[in-house]
């Protein structure tokens, strides 16, 4: 099991969570994600076990309406969960104490999780998006509302570092629709901006029934693809004004996940009949910009809100502060080093192939 930094340990002694709980938040990352938990490795131990139950909590009730016969009664049952923990009554689940005690801790605003929500019922409405700013909406509830719940965990309370936060998790939202564009239209649902597909000639009915990657349908892709890079650096000056031992790993899912995108380009932007991952040496490589950027990015100005999430944003914004304090990184970036080592040898190992899907979420 992964261990527990002895601040992490004090957090899961609450009475909502053991230890025992946070380390299964942990493998549940570690399962569902390997993209997100590689770059955890870099967040200072501190923050890693609270972030750790954001997204298990996240991920299980992703799961739960995906995967459940009757997902309208899942997703009843989540917000039931969600009373109950708010409710300071969380149920018997060791991910939802972990989610418990991180919210008690941290303050994390209820408005986060009932956004994502939301969007969960979006998808089961079948809900479809005739223009970008409709995507960008849906995109900003099932991810954006993930990078809010990140920053709280970082004590960012101020609009400008919010607003980039969300924009962080639209772009990754943005790049996951990109690269699962088959897979979506076998599954009965097509995330492209309807606007976008008949630009270019596509019935979006016909496109699901017959998916295929032609020269039109991969402009359309590319087009998504733009779109996200734009979001990226647009949160790139949010992320250079973080605690600086929380800077690594906000730059690393930042720079891997835009990987996706990169590859997907290498594989002419056929997302139809392939699902692309980046190598372990491509991670290797975006994980040592990414510390990098730590150090030398710069922040700009504040940028305008491009996405519909003022009211997250005040919500968030009123939720209390914690206050974070930092650690010094040497014992991280030994950490670090071995990692690269680690992810170069099983890039090897495998042959150069790339490891297992990642998750949807977050």
């Amino acid at each position: 099991m992964p261990k527990l930094s002895a601040d992490a340990e004090a957090l899961a002694r609450t009475r909502f969570a053991s230890p025992a709980d946070f380390r299964i938040c942990r493998e549940t990352l570690q399962a569902g994600s390997k993209s997100f938990f590689g770059a955890s490795i870099l967040l200072p131990e501190k923050l890693a076990a609270p972030a750790s139950a954001v997204y298990a909590f996240c991920r299980i009730a992703d799961d739960a309406v995906d995967v459940d016969a009757e997902p309208r009664l899942a997703l009843e049952g989540l917000r039931r969960r969600l009373d109950a923990v708010y409710g300071n009554l969380p149920m018997a689940h060791p991910i939802d104490r972990a989610f418990a005690a991180v919210v008690t801790e941290y303050g994390i605003p209820r408005e986060l999780p009932e956004a994502l929500f939301e969007g969960f019922e979006w998808d089961l409405d079948g809900r479809s998006y005739a223009t970008t700013p409709a995507l960008l909406d849906y995109c900003v509830r099932v991810a954006g509302t993930v990078g809010l719940m990140m920053a709280v965990l970082m004590g960012v309370r101020d609009r400008d570092r919010l607003a980039r936060a969300c924009d962080l998790g639209v772009a990754m939202q943005l790049t996951n629709i990109a690269r699962d564009v088959g897979e979506d239209a076998r599954n009965g649902r097509v995330y492209l901006p309807y606007d976008a597909l008949r630009e270019e000639g596509i019935d979006p009915d016909a496109f699901m029934r017959n998916p295929s990657a032609t020269p039109a349908l991969r402009r359309v892709v590319g087009r998504l693809l733009d779109l996200a890079d734009r979001f990226y650096r647009q949160a790139e000056p949010g992320i250079a004004r973080l605690p600086l031992s929380c800077r690594p790993g906000i730059y690393a899912a930042r720079y891997v996940y835009a990987g996706i995108g990169d590859e997907l380009r290498i594989a002419g932007l056929d997302s139809v009949s392939q699902r692309v991952h980046p190598p372990n040496r491509r991670k290797a490589i975006m994980m040592g910009r990414a510390l990098a950027a730590s150090v030398f990015g710069v922040p700009d100005g504040p940028a305008a809100l491009t996405v519909d999430a003022c009211a997250l944003l005040d919500a968030t914004i009123a939720a209390p502060v914690h206050r974070y304090l930092e650690k010094p990184p040497a014992q991280r970036l030994e950490r670090v080093i071995g990692m690269f080592e680690r992810l170069q040898q099983s890039d090897r190992a495998r042959g150069g192939r790339a490891r297992a899907p990642m998750a949807r979420t977050g």
